[in-house]
């Protein structure tokens, strides 16, 4: 595996593609932070750390509508690769949807959202878009 970001977002979209109520995704801070910030903007119920043997995990519980069954997530995009690194400064920080979806920014300060990013006044690596 050469990108454990884009891993992380391909066990998302599969999961909800497939229905499944939990996904489970080996742990890495940077997984992590990700994991936090979702929750944090409701695109996921909830998560939890566990912490078996040298990586550990993460269990993610995914948030479906209750009639229709349809995801919080519409879509999850990987922008910046491990080939092709993609910044944004505060004046070109990029708005998804016009602001429907969130952009997740790998910045000095830690990895925040596109409209945290802005407040702040800093930019950064674009690690993703999620709508």
């Amino acid at each position: 595996m050469t990108d454990p970001i884009a891993d992380f977002l391909t066990r998302i979209r599969n999961a909800i593609k497939a229905g499944h109520k939990v996904v489970e995704i080996p742990a890495s801070n940077i997984k992590k932070e990700i994991t936090r910030i979702l929750h944090e903007k409701g695109y996921i119920l909830s998560y939890k750390f566990i912490e078996e043997g040298a990586v550990g995990s993460i269990k993610i519980a995914l948030k479906y509508h209750p009639e229709s069954k349809r995801s919080a997530i519409k879509g999850l995009k990987r922008i910046s690769t491990s080939g092709l690194r993609r910044y944004a400064g505060v004046r070109t920080m990029p708005a998804v949807l016009n602001g429907l979806g969130i952009a997740i920014l790998s910045t000095s300060k830690g990895l925040m959202t596109d409209k945290e990013a802005r407040l702040q006044n800093v930019g950064g690596e674009v690690l993703c878009y999620i709508y």
